[in-house]
């Protein structure tokens, strides 16, 4: 594919910013690189972030856009300012350009130069084959961001993250346990709760020189999950949020909102609704790409196992479950989803978005016994007994169901043992919503691949409709940093836990559950085909890569 060649060309996008001379006290600084992002076939977003040190001052920015990276053939140009009302970040959205081709681009302030980036358009019609790297979960106290550069170094053309960009929590919250020592303590080292913090949050991630790397390497194509506002976000609320003592939660989410759209290269579809980021992207009629929100613009408040299992709450919160009104998406979202799927006549329809759509689905004797409040090693035993008792069920049912016992046939009995998805903050806690989403694509005959985040493990699954039927297959990206299973069933190897959820869970196909990476997506006109690239960690700037996972749907 072009990407190679074309990162090639820039350098990964490790340029260094020009001088602007000796003796200027006033130039701006270009402290945190350039990014773009929302490419379209003849435009992309540029950004940046310029400031004069020690001063409030606009800083007047000159962008260039050229064939080459020496910048002797420009192409467009245009001016654009940094100011304080934006926390001195710029965007410009460089329009007329030629599809499917590579550009270089940098920002000027008087003599100060930015550093150099790569981007590119998408392709024209006709395109044959489209290479994204997805991402999730990047934390920056929990472990460097090696993934982002190893990224700049495959055939990746564009860049695609689901959300959790940043994390909201203070220094000694989530995940901090070696931030000191890995130079990595958050900032500021409170939870982040206003505009400021929000926006000192997103400058010390985006300082880190491995995400500098990947801005410049390659157009980035993004959503929000929960951490850019606060711990399992919904449309009124989040779990990390006191209302009250933290403030008020829309007056958060406002904050938390527009750091983001300040930092990050999007275009807003709406600039006067700020909360809504679904939009698409076509490539070239090979892939359509629909990014979507399920996490603050409609999402219906989650269900907890709890609330399903006490007698006193069960009934209405199993009636929650299953309403026809449950939302994740909201209805105009949803609306909106079902258009673009059937308007699309590109090969492959591609879902971005932030929480797991397949079916995830334990048994509850399973679920009662893995307390996930409780991680001490009885409570894994008696975890890990649960887990063999009902594969041994299965086991037998499937060679001698003669054989089983009564207390086997119980287990297996979903009436005496009802299957509930481990994770209901995922689609599998809003399972009627799911199921119009996938019979949509099912009624339309779309080849249709959902690409998802959140958990910090990686998977592939198969997406079935409840009878069964496969309507497509779900890849779901590991975490940049973030940990995953390894850090809490520190009792189960990690070989051991795959086999258990593939076991378990029916359409599951594959699973990493204890190393950090991102996923190569590479599309064609007959297959999608995932490469999970696993760091064996995240803790050191000394690490390995393996690359030799790789899942194929469609062939």
């Amino acid at each position: 594919m072009a990407g190679g060649a074309a990162l090639s060309a820039c350098g990964g996008g490790s340029g260094s910013p020009s001088s602007p001379g000796a003796g200027a006290t006033t130039a701006a600084s270009f402290n945190y690189g350039v990014a773009s992002g929302d490419p379209l076939a003849d435009r992309v977003i540029l950004w940046t972030h310029a400031q004069i040190p020690n001063s409030d001052k606009d800083v007047e920015l000159a962008w260039e856009v050229a064939n080459d990276p020496g910048f002797s053939r420009v192409v467009k140009t245009g001016t654009v300012k940094a100011t304080a009302a934006t926390g001195f970040t710029a965007k410009a959205d460089a329009t007329g350009l030629v599809a499917g081709n590579t550009y270089y681009f940098r920002f000027r302030s008087g003599a100060a130069l930015s550093s150099v980036g790569c981007t590119r358009t998408l392709p024209a019609p006709g395109a044959s084959e489209v290479a994204l790297a997805v991402f999730s979960c990047s934390n920056y106290p929990a472990g460097f961001f090696s993934a982002y550069a190893e990224a700049a170094k495959t055939n990746a053309q564009f860049a695609v993250h689901l959300g959790d960009y940043i994390y909201e929590y203070a220094a000694d919250g989530y995940a901090s346990a070696d931030a000191a020592a890995l130079g990595r303590v958050s900032a500021p080292t409170h939870e982040c709760l206003t505009l400021d913090d929000y926006r000192q949050r997103y400058a010390q991630y985006r300082s880190d020189p491995d995400s500098k790397v990947l801005h410049a390497a390659m157009p980035l194509i993004a959503v929000w999950d929960d951490h850019e506002i606060a711990n399992d976000a919904w449309l009124g609320g989040a779990e990390n949020h006191t209302e009250g003592a933290e403030g008020s939660f829309v007056a958060r989410r406002a904050a938390a909102v527009q750091a983001w759209a300040e930092w990050m290269p999007v275009r807003l579809p709406d600039a006067a609704n700020p909360l809504k980021i679904y939009r698409s992207f076509d490539f070239g009629g090979l892939l359509a790409l629909h990014m979507l929100d399920t996490r603050i613009i409609g999402r219906d408040k989650q269900i907890s196992f709890n609330e399903l299992m006490n007698p006193a709450t069960a009934q209405q919160a199993t009636a929650t479950l299953a309403s026809t009104t449950r939302s994740i998406l909201g209805q105009e979202q949803l609306q909106w989803l079902q258009g673009q799927l059937a308007a699309s006549n590109a090969t492959w329809q591609v879902l971005g978005q932030q929480v797991l759509m397949g079916r995830m689905e334990f048994p509850v004797s399973v679920l009662m016994a893995l307390n996930p409040s409780d991680t001490s090693p009885a409570a894994q035993a008696a975890g890990q007994k649960a887990i063999s008792d009902y594969l041994t069920a299965k086991a037998v049912a499937a060679q001698n169901p003669a054989a089983l016992t009564q207390a086997q046939q119980d287990l297996l009995d979903t009436t005496k043992n009802p299957k509930l998805g481990y994770n209901l903050d995922a689609w599998d806690g809003y399972p009627v919503e799911r199921e119009i989403v996938l019979a949509s694509a099912a009624q339309l005959r779309k080849k249709l691949v959902v690409l998802s985040g959140d958990t910090h493990n990686a998977w592939a699954a198969k997406l079935t409709l409840r009878n069964g039927v496969q309507v497509g297959q779900e890849f779901a990206a590991t975490s940049v940093s973030a940990p995953g299973f390894e850090e809490y069933l520190t009792s189960i190897p990690p070989g051991q836990l795959a086999a258990i959820f593939k076991g378990v869970v029916d359409d599951l196909q594959y699973c990493e559950t204890a190393r950090r990476g991102f996923l190569l997506m590479q599309f064609s006109a007959t297959k999608a085909e995932g490469t999970y690239y696993l760091l064996d960690t995240v803790k050191s700037k000394t690490y390995s890569v393996d690359s030799q996972n790789r899942h194929v749907y469609g062939a």
